[in-house]
C-alpha cells in the first residue's frame, strides 16, 4: 500500500472508530442519565440521539397515540447548556415548549387522538470561545392502563 494511501485508509478506520465511540457514548447517557427519568412509563421503541454543537438544532417527528398518557424527555450532557425544546402538530401551532417551565427537561401529556407531533431541540450557544459537543437524546414513554 503506498503511502498516500495509507494515510487515507487509516483516516477512514479513525473516522469509524470516532462515529462508534459517540454513539457509544450517547447510548451510555441515554441509558444512565436519560431513561430513569420515565420511571412509571414504558418507553415506546423511538430512540432519538446525536452529537449536538452549541448553537445545533433539530425537529424529530414522532407519533403518539389517542387516549393515552406520555411523558417526554428531553436531555443533553451536562457539558452542554440547558437544552431548549418545543412540541408543535403538523401544522406548526406550539403546544408546549419548556422555556417558560418548571421542569426544563420532561413534558407530561394525554392524548385525545393518535397523531404525529414534531420535537424541535435547540442548543443554545453559550458565546464561549470554546463551542462544546455532547449528547442530547429525546425519548418518549406511555403509561400502561
Amino acid at each position: 500500500m503506498t503511502n498516500p494511501m495509507k494515510k487515507i485508509f487509516f483516516s477512514l478506520i479513525l473516522s469509524v472508530l470516532m462515529a462508534s465511540a459517540a454513539s457509544a457514548q450517547c447510548r451510555a447517557f441515554t441509558k444512565n442519565r436519560v431513561l430513569p427519568n420515565l420511571s412509571g412509563y414504558i418507553q415506546n421503541e423511538n430512540y432519538n440521539a446525536a452529537l449536538f454543537m452549541e448553537g445545533d438544532e433539530a425537529e424529530v417527528l414522532m407519533t403518539f397515540y389517542g387516549g393515552k398518557d406520555y411523558r417526554l424527555v428531553v436531555m443533553a450532557h451536562p457539558v452542554l447548556p440547558e437544552v431548549e425544546f418545543e412540541v408543535l402538530d403538523t401544522n406548526d401551532e406550539l403546544l408546549y415548549t419548556n422555556k417558560t417551565a418548571t421542569n426544563k427537561s420532561s413534558f407530561d401529556f394525554r392524548m385525545a387522538n393518535t397523531q404525529q407531533l414534531k420535537v424541535r431541540v435547540r442548543v443554545p450557544d453559550s458565546g464561549g470561545t470554546i463551542v462544546r459537543q455532547g449528547c442530547v437524546t429525546v425519548v418518549a414513554g406511555h403509561k400502561e392502563k
